[in-house]
């Protein structure tokens, strides 16, 4: 993979890396549930929608992607994209679907 020009990545020990922010954030997302929990935590928390479609979305890539959690749901992959796009707006059943398929799940507490 050839490094984008005039752009480096630099891990803590100086060590050059052809990592994007986004490929390094889907790896945070695939090493624990706890990260992917915060992660979806932090998008609820701004209160826009679309904030937690996206995070849904990176949930899903950063573990074998949009086609991968179409199959662990039985929904339609075309659906899905849709779905967990920024304007996406889904039925509370495919929410609870996607969420099972990741092994998340939504909490209700008190503000």
């Amino acid at each position: 993979m050839q490094k984008p020009a005039g752009k480096t990545t630099k891990r803590a020990a100086g060590k050059a890396d052809d990592a994007t922010p986004r490929e390094d954030r889907l790896a945070w997302l695939a090493k624990s549930q706890k990260h992917a929990a915060a992660y979806l935590d932090a998008a609820l928390e701004t209160g826009e929608p679309g904030d937690l479609m996206h995070a849904l979305r990176d949930i899903a890539e950063a573990r074998g992607g949009v086609a991968q959690l179409a199959q662990d749901t039985g929904l339609n992959v075309n659906t899905l994209y849709r779905t967990l796009s920024k304007q996406g707006n889904p039925q509370l059943s495919n929410l609870v679907a996607i969420l099972k398929a990741t092994g998340l799940r939504l909490a209700v507490l008190p503000g």
